[in-house]
């Protein structure tokens, strides 16, 4: 079970379902003189070098690379080396061990989401008479409605990192919970792909987040991006299905009773205009929505570089967890939405060399209108039958679990 001196097992906190049975018999306490601590764990191999001369800033050792050639169109960008996250961890780590006073979780979040949920549900009684074409109705969900399922998402991802609740299944059964004015379920079946996003990032097969190669070869031009962007939220709700199926569980099971009775309940009694805004509210949150540019900029490939995590730092954030932080978030998932800030800071050797985001509205726009940007704009990996393999994205056995942990059993 991978802990720190003061017993804290980090694995969870990535979204871990238990501890790994394989460390079960190593964990380091105060009085265990003879085991290895976290500091030892976490420092530089004997065989690592010091920074390269040519760096001046660590961060520059992950600074991207121009494609050369320009990247062909009909393919995406394959990487014969790993995510570089899992490498970036433990540097940062060795140079700032005290970024594991960050990790844990954040009382904040269930407030947060609390305050959402009701703000949902207060709308969609309001709007119980409102014709649904009236531009009344629009307006409010929109800019109300697809801002706040926005954040509704953003705290289930929170959720799914076990940054909420102590235990695993407070956190399941809060994103059940906080699932409810989306008017689907997805939150459980969202942390089974999600887990995996981190583990196997842009692996071929397993990543779900990839596009299709039926999407490279249909959504080509400006009409196919701009259908993308206005409908992403289903391209990412039905793509897993058919790229890697995961088996039904229990959970799965009761978070669609339970959003089911729910969405039945307020047909019921307050009829199907408020039934209609949550999910019209939620089409939004993942259409032509300025929080919604946040689907394209986090591993879209831009200004013809390698780079396939970007980070944004504008005050959309407030509205959505800091996903913008999402190298930080990257690197350390089992670090909460309210201290990535803090984690930038820290360690800004690592960060300030990596290319960022500034608007995204503005990446919607150029992925939309930019010839040199589309389906194709993404690195991949072969999976576990071929090519290089990616790192785990979110902790292993050699840095202690603590970058995320990220095992769904």
């Amino acid at each position: 079970m991978p802990t720190t001196r003061s017993g804290t097992d980090w694995s969870l906190f990535g979204g871990a379902e238990v501890a790994n049975p394989a460390e079960s018999q190593s964990v380091v306490t105060p009085t265990d003189s003879s085991a290895s601590s976290d500091d030892d764990n976490d420092a530089p191999l004997a065989s690592e070098s010091p920074l390269p001369a040519k760096y001046k800033l660590a961060g520059e050792e992950w600074a991207p690379k121009k494609v050369v050639p320009q990247q062909d169109p009909n393919d995406w960008l394959w990487m014969m080396t790993e995510e570089p996250h899992r490498t970036r961890r433990k540097a940062i780590l060795a140079a700032h061990p005290e970024i594991k006073q960050l990790m844990g979780r954040e009382p904040w979040t269930k407030w947060v989401s609390l305050f959402v949920t009701t703000l949902q549900l207060t709308m969609m009684y309001l709007l119980r008479d409102t014709p649904v074409l009236s531009w009344r109705f629009m307006l409010a969900a929109y800019v109300v409605g697809g801002t706040a399922n926005q954040n509704v998402f953003l705290s289930i991802h929170e959720v799914t990192h076990n940054l909420a609740f102590k235990g695993v299944k407070a956190n399941r059964l809060f994103a059940i919970f906080a699932n409810l004015p989306i008017g689907v379920p997805f939150a459980m079946m969202f942390k089974k792909y999600h887990i995996e996003h981190h583990k196997f990032l842009a692996e071929d097969g397993i990543d779900t987040d990839m596009p299709t190669k039926l999407e490279l070869i249909v959504l080509k031009n400006v009409l196919g991006k701009a259908f993308f962007a206005t409908f992403q939220i289903f391209f990412y709700a039905l793509r897993p299905g058919f790229v890697r199926q995961v088996a039904p569980t229990r959970w799965i099971a009761l978070n669609a009773v339970t959003q089911l009775s729910f969405d039945a309940l307020v047909v019921h009694f307050l009829g199907w205009n408020s039934m209609l805004y949550l999910l019209i509210s939620s089409f939004m949150a993942g259409s032509l929505h300025p929080c919604a540019g946040h689907f394209i900029a986090e591993h879209y490939l831009f200004d013809g570089h390698d780079q396939e995590t970007w980070s944004y730092y504008g005050p959309l954030n407030i509205l959505t967890y800091n996903v913008g932080y999402h190298n930080e978030h990257h690197d350390f998932p089992s670090v909460p939405w309210t201290k990535l800030p803090a984690l930038r800071n820290m360690a800004r050797e690592f960060y300030d060399p990596l290319p960022n985001h500034t608007s995204w509205p503005g990446v919607t726009f150029r992925f939309i209108f930019d010839p040199k940007i589309g389906m194709f704009s993404r690195a991949k990996r072969h999976g576990p039958d071929g090519g290089a393999k990616g790192g785990d994205g979110g902790g292993d056995l050699t840095d202690g679990g603590i970058g995320g942990g990220l095992k769904d059993e």
